[in-house]
């Protein structure tokens, strides 16, 4: 059981930093840095950045319910 959380947990979290990069950069910070300062007129988002978000929100429930899972595996282990 142990190992099945260890796995979902690595694969979620390389699907977090994915999900995270794919994100448009909201102003200021690194963002504006490397580009990403230039915005568009179009105000308000777009279906795929409000699945993209909605992606990325349900990977962090499941990354979260795997640390929460793992933790207490661990701790009442015997």
């Amino acid at each position: 059981m142990i190992l099945l959380f260890t796995i979902v947990l690595v694969v979620s979290s390389a699907l977090m930093i994915l999900l995270v990069l794919l994100h448009k950069g909201r102003g200021g910070g690194l963002s504006d840095m490397f580009g990403g300062g230039v915005s568009s007129s179009l105000g308000g988002s777009s279906v795929a950045e409000r699945n993209l978000d909605r992606l990325t929100i349900g990977i962090g429930v499941i990354w979260f319910a795997c640390i929460i899972a793992l933790g207490l595996l661990l701790a009442y282990q015997s």
